[in-house]
């Protein structure tokens, strides 16, 4: 199955939003795609509308059991090298630092920080020591999904935004780290998108509202992953490093 493809990408996150999105945007471009989400029923259904380029892997993206077996199912399934990973997975959380939910915090660390972070340092072993004898006529990605919040802060989504600042910086730190070794590492930092991650993050409908009426049409997790797409598809010595998206709408943050 490996000629089959054109490259093979693990998406964290596959099941909802930018994450699905990007999942499908890849699978049109010709790609072989593990999908990773909480939601067994949904990585189902996709595999069945996608077909043999999709494989779905449920479980939680900050477990290193399920990490491990991201890439053994990509190596599996379609024969060769995971080349791509888009670390998507993650969730928010509304309020201000004086009025947000701590007890909701510690989650959001797990998943926005902890996994991403396990995720990467996976990613960038496993990437690196495929990368020594084909680089440059090969690429490799790591692209980790930020957001704006994480460049210039809200106050009204100030832990969230923190979570990202953090996420941003590992970002950075790794793309000194194994750029040099042909490993190149994108940050996507989106504006407001229009997916299922307010409710999650009980944003209240008069917040999502006044985001329409201020920067609509806002964003969806289409035009997101075609950045994404946008990125992976570069030469393998051009690297787009770091690419904000907003709404046109959308003057801050």
């Amino acid at each position: 199955m490996s000629d089959k493809y054109l490259r093979t990408a693990i998406v964290t996150g596959a099941t909802s939003g930018i994450g699905e999105a990007t999942a499908r945007r890849f699978v049109a471009a010709g790609f072989g795609v593990v999908g990773n989400g909480r939601n067994a029923a949904k990585l189902a259904a996709l595999e069945k509308e996608l077909g043999s380029a999709f494989h779905g892997v449920a479980g939680d993206a900050a477990d290193d059991r399920i990490l491990e077996s991201l890439f053994t199912t990509a190596s599996d399934h379609f024969g060769k090298r995971v080349d791509i990973v888009v670390a998507n997975a993650g969730r928010g959380l509304g309020g201000s630092v004086k009025d947000a939910d701590l007890a909701e915090f510690e989650d959001l660390l797990k998943i926005n920080v902890t996994g991403t972070l396990a995720l990467l340092q996976k990613a960038a072993q496993k990437m690196v020591d495929a990368q020594q004898n084909v680089y440059p006529d090969l690429a490799a990605d790591i692209v980790i999904v930020g957001s704006v919040v994480g460049r210039h802060i809200s106050p009204f989504s100030a832990v969230y935004g923190a979570s990202k600042f953090a996420v941003h910086g590992l970002a950075e730190a790794l793309r000194r780290e194994v750029g040099p070794k042909g490993v190149r590492v994108s940050l996507v930092e989106p504006g407001a998108v229009l997916t299922g991650f307010q409710a999650a993050a009980d944003y209240s409908d008069e917040f999502v509202q006044n985001l329409k009426d201020n920067f609509g049409p806002l964003l969806v997790g289409d035009d997101v992953a075609n950045a994404i797409h946008y990125i992976v598809t570069q030469p393998p010595h051009v690297h787009i490093s770091d690419i904000v998206v907003r709404p046109t709408r959308q003057d801050y943050p």
